[in-house]
């Protein structure tokens, strides 16, 4: 599913809902939905087109006082896609800073293409699979620039199969051109989930969690960490959600002496019984257990 959700807000609350789908089922759908929701046709804007592309002449504005600026963008493109960039690509406005995302996985590309559009003060968040954290090579380019530039504010881990089209875990990724925070907050809500027969699903109240602890950025043991950009320097700008947060939990320690003094106790009570049983033995001309 390519689906990039905009909306510019108005004085009065929302102005206008914009999105782009590539595949026209789920463009009619989107557009379904819209109505069925209750936004009228003169609220929102759905293009069919390919948004790698940049088909629709409504984003093609290259005049910079008339481009149109979003202050909520939400992206679900499909994971990991192959796509052959043009060198023209490689100049084009949403790419030209950062550099063209590798052929085997488009993920930084969708990311850049709604990225340029968010206005200063809107957020975007966008799902992607976790190699977008961790991989080296131009995705690592791109990575380490927008966190240097302060562009990255959240990293949300979220459980492995809640799509119908893969079983993998996801992340969504926060992103900020004017953050408040010289941080990245880290949530790892891997954990928190319903498991079903055929998908695992997230609960309101694990949404309300997550939801929570983004907003307040509050920290919790194994759960969520607001980590220093030194910290991530330190680890070569990798965002590996395991690195910061760890779920693993502390070993208990074993009391030695506790364990040894057990096991002297069952030693006395197992001869113990074997006397009492052997006497009941003898007693009927039975033969006796033989000693432990």
């Amino acid at each position: 599913m390519l689906l990039n959700v905009r909306k510019q807000m108005g004085p009065n609350g929302i102005g206008k809902i914009y999105g782009q789908e590539n595949n026209i089922t789920t463009y009619n759908l989107a557009r379904m939905n819209m109505l069925l929701n209750g936004v009228k046709d003169s609220e929102f804007l759905i293009h069919h087109g390919d948004t790698l592309l940049n088909d629709w002449e409504t984003l093609n504005e290259m005049n910079p006082a008339k481009k149109l600026k979003f202050d909520a963008i939400v992206a679900n493109p499909p994971f990991s896609l192959r796509w052959e960039p043009s060198d023209a690509l490689g100049e084009d406005f949403r790419f030209k800073n950062y550099g063209l995302a590798p052929k085997s996985a488009a993920d930084f590309a969708f990311l850049l293409h709604g990225f340029h559009f968010l206005s200063d003060q809107g957020t975007m968040a966008i799902i992607l699979p976790h190699g977008v954290l961790f991989r080296g090579g131009a995705e690592q380019r791109i990575r380490t620039k927008l966190l240097k530039d302060g562009n990255i504010d959240t990293v949300i881990g979220l459980p492995a199969n809640l799509f119908f089209s893969t079983g993998i875990p996801v992340c969504i990724l926060i992103l900020k051109k004017c953050k408040m925070n010289d941080h990245v907050l880290f949530i790892n809500a891997s954990d928190y989930f319903e498991k079903g027969k055929r998908q695992n699903k997230i609960l309101d109240e694990h949404i309300d969690k997550i939801v929570d602890t983004y907003q307040y950025r509050t920290q919790e043991d194994m759960y969520s960490r607001c980590v220093s950009m030194e910290e991530i320097e330190k680890n070569d700008y990798n965002l590996n959600i395991s690195r910061y947060v760890s779920v693993s939990k502390e070993e208990e320690k074993i009391d030695l002496d506790l364990v040894n003094n057990n096991l002297v106790e069952l030693e006395k009570k197992i001869s113990e019984a074997s006397k009492l049983h052997n006497t009941f033995l003898k007693e009927l001309g039975l033969a006796e257990l033989p000693n432990m």
